[in-house]
């Protein structure tokens, strides 16, 4: 009887042991939780990048609890669906803030999402960081938005300020440009900006056209663009057009010096592996590209990360171009409350138009508008891509940064045709 009672109480405290052992990372967590309150496209057109977002912010939120929470209390994510329809992005927060009262905003995805959001925002005095949207603040002008994109101050010209930079410095020099853009709102502020880029290097804009957004044959636009006999073509386009153009453009044998563009879709890795050697040699603007991430601390382990829940997921298995900035969202967060002590949203604000952020993004500020103080926007080339091979894009290896200087891992192969040769 005495061995039974000793066994027991051995046993009990081995189990208090435990408990606080398991305490000690979530003790501060006694308080309620903290909820963030984030609209995201998780079905229809936009569910492939909002799912990315999505995933990232829930390995954050594990992270962030695993080391006890902030400010002594767990994070709980408030995830609501808008449909891809930016016509719901109101009543979503509206709904997150005055029917689930969170405490802090994040989102919501992409410019044609983040505008519509806006005025709600605005309204009830509230501070958000959204996901990759381009120049919100230069209609709205809140001091309360923050964007969580690397194109910086060259807004959307930093779609196409380094496409035309490495046109510029070929030898001989190109002299004939054509643009194609989606008629839709990103497209055409990216092909907004690829012409003043255009005037200034003194380039001569022989085809500038779009298309409407329902187009799903692009040969008939493609052999327009052919019969302008371009130097250089310039695409502005989401990612099912992507794919379209591509392809349209590699069955006429388009062969200008140079080709590529803001293209979306080779954003996505599926359409990279699905296309393989048929992209070679386009030239793509990224926020954030593979080969880049082995420089900033911390960033090729949250990838890693990420791509093991994406597997098991089914989605985007990289997930370079969304990723690192959802859960950079998420350090943000947590440096600006840690250091104020508050969940006030204009301090928060306050904080973060003064501070300095170290990120798996990379390392970045705001300036006064919301967007990062310096462009952080990179151009890579495909290059020497196989049929069906997913590890040549994890590490940039078939896609390396050809601009900024500074920045590359890789030498662009100019012309387009002598990339397409490899």
């Amino acid at each position: 009887m005495i061995r039974l009672v000793g066994n027991a109480l051995r046993a009990c405290a081995a189990a208090l042991t435990v408990a606080l052992l398991s305490l000690s990372g979530a003790s501060a967590q006694s308080g309620d939780p903290i909820r963030i309150g984030v609209g995201l496209a998780l079905t229809g057109a936009g569910a492939a990048p909002s799912k990315v977002i999505q995933t990232s912010l829930e390995i954050w939120r594990d992270d962030v609890n695993a080391k006890g929470g902030i400010l002594g209390r767990p994070v709980q994510l408030v995830i609501l669906d808008d449909q891809s329809t930016p016509a719901n992005v109101p009543n979503i927060y509206t709904k997150l803030i005055t029917v689930d009262k969170v405490d802090l905003l994040l989102g919501p995805y992409g410019t044609n999402f983040v505008a519509p959001a806006m005025p709600t925002i605005i309204q009830n005095k509230k501070m958000t960081i959204s996901f990759t949207a381009i120049g919100i603040n230069d209609k709205f002008k809140y001091d309360k938005y923050f964007s969580m994109v690397s194109v910086g101050p060259q807004g959307v010209n930093a779609f196409s300020i380094g496409f035309f930079d490495l046109a510029a410095k070929q030898n001989p020099k190109p002299q004939t440009v054509a643009i194609l853009a989606a008629d839709a709102e990103f497209a055409q502020s990216s092909a907004q900006g690829a012409r003043e880029e255009i005037k200034k290097h003194g380039f001569k804009l022989v085809y500038d056209q779009s298309y409407p957004p329902s187009t799903t044959d692009f040969a008939p636009v493609m052999r327009a663009v052919q019969a302008a006999n371009p130097d250089i073509v310039y695409i502005g386009a989401y990612p099912p057009d992507n794919v379209g153009i591509i392809r349209a453009a590699n069955e006429i044998g388009l062969s200008p010096k140079m080709f590529g563009g803001a293209m979306i879709g080779m954003l996505v890795t599926p359409i990279k592996v699905q296309l393989g050697p048929i992209a070679n040699g386009l030239i793509v603007g990224e926020n954030f590209a593979a080969a880049a991430a082995p420089k900033i601390p911390g960033s090729s382990d949250f990838l890693k990360r990420y791509s093991a829940k994406a597997s098991a997921a089914g989605i985007d298995p990289l997930g370079f171009a969304w990723g690192p900035f959802a859960y950079a969202a998420g350090q943000t967060l947590v440096q600006a409350v840690t250091e104020t002590k508050s969940l006030d949203h204009d301090t928060l604000a306050a904080y973060m138009k003064k501070a300095s952020f170290k990120t798996v993004a990379g390392d970045f500020s705001f300036a006064a508008d919301g967007e990062w103080s310096k462009a952080r926007q990179v151009w890579t080339q495909v290059q020497n891509a196989q049929p069906s091979n997913l590890d040549q894009f994890r590490e940039g290896k078939a896609q390396p940064i050809v601009w900024p200087p500074e920045d590359a891992t890789g030498t662009l192969i100019y012309p387009y045709g002598e990339a397409r040769k490899k």
